[in-house]
């Protein structure tokens, strides 16, 4: 592992900050959190101000639109702009660091050039339709038809937990497209405009009374093939290109913000007289070790993925289980030094909270991140 940077890489690190500087106060103010609508035309805009300043798809490869930037300036772009407070990529995350990765790598020359320019400007939004009610972590046991009908997939079933169904343009789809093959053999990834006939969108109100996920149902969907997105019954193996991305950098912007939050923890502490706690002292740097540790595990899988051409390996997976059970006992650790005020459902490390008790189930349970974590990396035998 490389822990050091190039005159190169602190040149753009540099730059970065520079036109930081510059561009954030140029932001209107933040919508509030509910308003989805509101928030997708804030996050569009910030999309286009990266897209303008040449930060748009900095990682993709310049033949996808991006700027062919190295793992290593990727991880930096993350952590300046988390440092700075920029926004995070909100309701475009689906097609940033999903859908437009996996379109870039899998799909056609003709796929490339209809959909990744308007998700590198901000112009369209997507959303992910992977999880059904009885296919959440068993994600090949899905059951959502397609039966090809001439140019057409006719598309019939439900998702759920579809990540901002309600504000996007596209979604990233999976579906089975062969009931009688095996079932991790049978799926196909198509790309579903949003508007077809047919589609209903029902949002799902979460604990912390956001409505980021949605029900959507399928009725009869018509879904040109073209739109498909790799061979017919190809696409578990699209879709682990896809997870790949989802469980590789997709969190190193919240690392930075973990460590923030900590740092924040600990002056409060001092204030309000919990630093007397010797307990609490010692959870306090337990958890710097943590965020410490998950800091050099980002930069040894960046640097692996630099080894590797660019695409993040199943040790997103190591990264992504540990993440997920720190960043709860973090905001556990928020709750105890906070004391009453921990139940304010208008302070942010409150909704942090709430949120955090999703992370061991959201991009994979931890049940899965363990079984990838012992049959790839361990070799140990699949379970019975």
């Amino acid at each position: 592992m490389d822990l050091t940077y190039t005159e190169e890489e602190e040149a753009f690190r540099a730059g970065l900050r520079g036109w930081l500087g510059t561009a954030l106060p140029q932001l209107p103010p933040r919508p509030d959190p509910l308003d989805w609508t509101a928030r997708r035309a804030y996050d569009t805009t910030w999309q286009r101000m990266l897209y303008d300043a040449g930060y748009a798809g900095l990682h993709w490869p310049e033949a996808a639109g991006g700027r062919g930037a190295t793992p290593t300036q990727h991880l930096i772009y993350l952590e300046e702009t988390e440092k700075a407070g920029a926004p995070y990529v909100g309701a475009n995350f689906v097609g940033l660091l999903h859908a437009g990765p996996t379109i870039a790598a899998e799909g056609t020359p003709g796929q490339r050039a209809r959909w990744l320019p308007p998700v590198l400007r901000g112009d369209e939004v997507w959303c992910q339709g992977f999880s059904e009610p009885d296919a959440g972590s068993d994600l090949a046991a899905l059951r959502t038809r397609a039966v090809r009908d001439g140019d057409d997939y006719v598309v019939t079933g439900s998702k759920i937990w579809t990540s901002h169904a309600e504000v996007a343009d596209w979604c990233e789809l999976l579906v089975r497209t062969d009931p009688d093959a095996p079932k991790h053999r049978g799926i196909t990834w198509l790309a579903l405009p949003m508007d077809a006939p047919g589609i209903t969108v029902r949002p799902l109100r979460t604990l912390a009374g956001s409505a980021e996920f949605a029900e959507v149902f399928l009725d009869e969907v018509r879904v040109p093939v073209a739109n498909r997105v790799g061979a017919e019954n190809d696409g578990w193996r699209v879709t682990m290109v896809t997870l790949s991305f989802e469980r590789g950098t997709a969190f190193v912007g919240e690392v930075v913000a973990c460590r923030r939050t900590l740092a924040g923890l600990a002056k409060t502490a001092q204030a309000n007289g919990s630093w007397d706690d010797d307990a609490l002292r010692r959870q306090l740097g337990r958890l710097n070790a943590e965020f410490t540790a998950l800091w050099r595990l980002t930069q040894w899988n960046v640097s692996a993925a630099q080894r590797g051409g660019g695409v993040p390996g199943v040790g997103g997976s190591v990264f992504k289980l540990r993440y997920s059970h720190a960043r709860q006992e973090l905001f556990d650790t928020a709750a105890r030094v906070l004391g009453p005020d921990a139940l304010d459902l208008g302070r942010d490390l409150t909704l942090d909270r709430l949120s955090s008790l999703s992370y061991t189930i959201a991009a994979g349970t931890s049940q899965i991140q363990r079984n990838i974590v012992a049959e790839r990396i361990l070799g140990l035998p699949k379970g019975r």
